[in-house]
């Protein structure tokens, strides 16, 4: 134990252990509690749960013991206080987003950005009256240029999707701090395993739990993390009333995948190594960001905040859309998809597919060219994975 109470038990422990609740049936895994509501022995407790008096559950919508298990696993591996587990990975952004703001309020985001969160950035906030600015985050000029007097919230993906910029968190937070705002942080990239935002002074951490976190291409979820006093006061009741709520199956499918998480990320972060440095030396490639690389542009900042590389690789492939078209139809075992941080390997085309919506304009100052891919890699044999790539850069060659 801890000074504070707490098991400082690694994280692999953690990830099977923390959370766990079981039923009178003492079962190994962890029960699906797949129900609507909840009953009262009497019409005085139901008066009580409701009020608070008496700790419960009251509707799924708001809370269930599944999925209560999953949020309070989440927290043990971030460090939060506290967390509340959403449907998806955008519900959780945009929960974040919209409960901390309101009209008049500014916000500041890096630029490079999941085309659905920059939306949100430049669509969504600014029809409810909410003022935006997007910047180049890697500089912290930049955020610190952009301050107005109703700023309120920094919003930052880190690294970025899909060109692994890695912007500086500590930085950001403290300027955050020197102002009274708070910075949201989207981690999906990194995983918890490789970088903790709220250690490096970020308030709010979230979690597109679709990813690394099920692993296994089977489900939908998603996580907003902070402390106690920021969910009771902001989040908490904006999802009670909105109703973004992870259902109870897919909390348990995110149960079975933590278990697994830090193996698989190891795995998939130890292909994506190797293959980033053979694709670094083959001439039908532009250009290579991988932030387990020396080479990349922010390495420095990657030394100080991240634990590890990514399980994902950036490249520039020559010929633009016809070559990486080529090179992706030519794929045998990597799969086309616009998901990541899957056990299948995975490749995405961000102008035609995640980032199409983005203005050409925007693509070229996100570093999204024609001919840019987004590696994510699996647990597949990584001899396998380089001689599917070599065979499908001869197509693209060849285009």
């Amino acid at each position: 134990m801890t000074s504070d109470g707490k098991r400082n038990w690694k994280p692999q422990t953690t990830l099977i252990h923390s959370g766990t609740v079981r039923s009178q049936f003492g079962e190994m895994s962890e029960s699906i509690f797949l129900t609507q509501g909840y009953v009262y022995d009497t019409a005085e407790a139901a008066e009580a749960r409701f009020k608070g008096e008496d700790p419960g559950f009251i509707y799924s919508r708001y809370a269930n013991p599944t999925v209560d298990m999953f949020e309070k696993r989440m927290c043990a591996l971030e460090g939060a206080e506290d967390a509340r587990a959403t449907a998806s990975g955008m519900a959780a952004v945009a929960a974040a987003i919209l409960c901390s703001l309101k009209a008049g309020d500014h916000i500041v985001a890096a630029r490079a950005l999941f085309g659905s969160c920059r939306w949100i950035i430049e669509t969504l906030a600014p029809s409810y009256g909410i003022q935006s600015t997007l910047v180049d985050g890697t500089d912290i000029k930049n955020w610190e240029q952009a301050v107005r007097p109703n700023t309120k919230l920094f919003f930052l993906e880190s690294p970025t999707n899909p060109t692994l910029e890695v912007i500086d968190i500590a930085a950001v937070s403290a300027l955050a701090n020197s102002i009274g705002a708070r910075v949201v942080v989207d981690n999906v990239f990194a995983t918890p395993l490789q970088q903790r935002p709220l250690e490096l002074g970020a308030h709010v951490v979230v979690y597109s739990a679709t990813k690394h976190i099920d692993g296994q291409g089977r489900c939908l979820g998603g996580i907003v993390l902070s402390d106690k006093a920021w969910i009771d006061e902001n989040l908490h009741n904006y999802f009670r009333h909105t109703g973004p709520s992870l259902s109870p199956f897919n909390a348990w499918a995110l149960l079975k995948g933590l278990e697994t998480l830090p193996i698989r990320v190891a795995q998939q972060m130890q292909s994506a190594t190797r293959i980033a440095d053979v694709l670094a030396e083959r001439p039908e490639i532009e250009r290579v960001i991988y932030p387990g690389r020396a080479d990349h542009p922010q390495a420095d900042i990657i030394k100080k905040q991240m634990s590890g590389g990514s399980t994902l690789i950036c490249i520039d492939v020559k010929g633009g859309k016809k070559a990486v078209f080529a090179f992706q139809n030519a794929l045998d075992i990597i799969l086309i998809s616009n998901n990541l941080g899957d056990a299948k390997s995975l490749v995405t085309h961000p102008a035609t597919t995640t980032h199409k919506n983005v203005t050409e304009e925007a693509r070229a100052e996100m570093g999204i060219g024609p001919g840019t891919l987004r590696l994510s890699l699996g647990l597949e044999h990584v001899d396998d994975l380089l001689q599917d790539i070599d065979q499908a850069l001869a197509s693209a060659k060849a285009a």
